[in-house]
């Protein structure tokens, strides 16, 4: 079969496709991948046939504009993008729900204006692309939704590939009960007045599949699937970060406990924000220079030069491959980035998440629930602080357990060859004949 993969055009995102790209690729089956001009090195580094659609641009021009962007609409709207940020925060794993007032805010000020922004200009170019190629499965990163009206454009299967916790999913059923509660004149539904309008423009019609796609691929363990559904795939999260060295340092085993921490910050993108400003990493860095460990600070090369002092059991480093460092550290402090997340998951290391991205809350809760780490908003962040933390980490035998059990919990999932075939099958059920024609 031919199967396409759209992933959210950032480069985190393609990577986060890679596993299953090559997994069905080496089935046998055809696989191209759809993504923005500037990353299109990304997908063809990985050995993947590449096609561009949308805008040609570099991740520091998009990155400067929709921050000025951000801000303008901030200032419009008196601090609503914040508002819905904190509106997130009230998303727990339990069953309790958003308010209309909050759904509202997420989606409002959050959701809709990241999507229009990543899926408007590639559209059209992705929609020419399915009718020309014809696809009989679509694979689309969450949040890259052109992926979904592209496949329903030429009635292709579609799945969502999820990189963190759903948090779409319960955000959209949390907007849908409380929208059901309003009056009809009320309500409203921008999410899906967006989608309807692209939908309706190539021959098909809305339907909450273009939110969650048909087949939801989750690839983290059960705790952090609070939303199941028949129509979730379970899969190994499989780390790739791209081209990588391993450093020398890692063959001699390390004279204390190891403890990574890092920001996720790219060499490679040198516009990128650390979540905490330079003096409060120093901060930290004062307060954890007495505990017995061997830590590795990765920092990008201008927040190195920035600090005043390092501890004698730092190594202090630009950048490291996760899969390979992971395994041999005894706590994390990240971020609580994708692939910071899912690699110390999957290799039953304790870490501290210390965020405020789009997925950190319930990121976060589920995590703690786990009893497999702690977690932070960078406002709760100081040196005293993160010390504890960091002991606890590495001292809590409840946390290092429970850390191991999610390890072999995501070992046990299907691998991302296994699910190749499952969606041989699924697609092979749904294929409901000829590919319509262009109108």
């Amino acid at each position: 079969m031919r199967v396409l993969v759209v992933p959210f055009p950032w480069k985190t995102h393609v990577f986060n496709m890679v596993p299953l790209a090559w997994s069905l690729q080496t089935a046998g089956h055809e696989v191209r991948v759809a993504a923005w001009p500037d990353l299109l090195d990304a997908v063809t580094s990985a050995g993947l046939t590449a096609v561009a659609v949308g805008p040609g641009e570099t991740p520091q021009v998009r990155r400067a504009r929709d921050r000025r962007q951000t801000s303008e609409r901030a200032a419009a709207a008196k601090g609503a993008p914040q508002e819905g940020l904190d509106a997130l925060f009230a998303i727990r794993p339990d069953r309790e729900r958003l308010s209309w007032e909050q759904a509202r805010r997420v989606f409002d000020d959050l959701v809709l204006p990241q999507a229009r922004r990543s899926n408007d200009s590639m559209m059209e170019d992705l929609v020419a692309l399915a009718r020309a190629w014809r696809p009989d499965l679509v694979l689309w990163g969450a949040k890259a939704f052109a992926g979904a009206v592209a496949a329903e454009a030429v009635g292709a299967a579609h799945a969502r590939v999820l990189y963190s916790v759903d948090v779409y999913t319960r955000m959209r059923e949390d907007f849908l009960h409380a929208q059901a509660l309003q009056p009809p004149e009320q309500r409203v539904d921008a999410m899906r007045d967006w989608l309807a309008a692209w939908a309706e423009k190539y021959g098909a019609a809305f339907c909450e599949d273009l939110v969650d796609g048909q087949f939801t691929i989750a690839p983290l363990p059960e705790a952090f699937r609070p939303d199941p559904r028949p129509t979730t795939l379970a899969v190994q999260f499989v780390p790739y970060n791209g081209p990588a060295v391993v450093p020398r340092w890692l063959a001699e085993p390390p004279p204390a406990p190891r403890v990574l921490m890092t920001f996720g910050d790219s060499a490679e993108d040198r516009t990128a924000r650390l979540p905490l400003p330079v003096e409060r990493i120093q901060e930290i860095l004062d307060a954890v220079a007495d505990v017995a460990m061997e830590l590795v600070l990765a920092l990008p090369p201008q927040a190195r030069r920035e600090l005043r002092e390092v501890p004698a059991h730092t190594r202090l480093v630009e950048s490291v491959p996760l899969a390979e460092v992971l395994p041999t550290c005894s706590a994390v402090v990240h971020h609580g980035g994708t692939w910071s997340f899912g690699c110390a998951l999957r290799y039953g290391v304790p870490q501290l998440l210390i965020g405020r991205a789009f997925d950190a809350p319930l990121k976060f809760r589920c995590l703690e629930r786990a009893g497999a780490g702690l977690a932070m908003t960078p406002a709760e962040v100081d040196g005293p602080a993160v010390r504890a933390a960091l002991v606890r980490l590495l001292k809590d035998t409840a946390l290092r357990a429970n850390a191991a059990r999610l390890r072999e919990e995501m070992l046990a999932m299907p691998a991302p060859n296994e699910l190749a075939r499952t969606l041989e099958d699924l697609v092979a059920a749904r294929r409901p004949g000829p590919v319509p024609a262009p109108r």
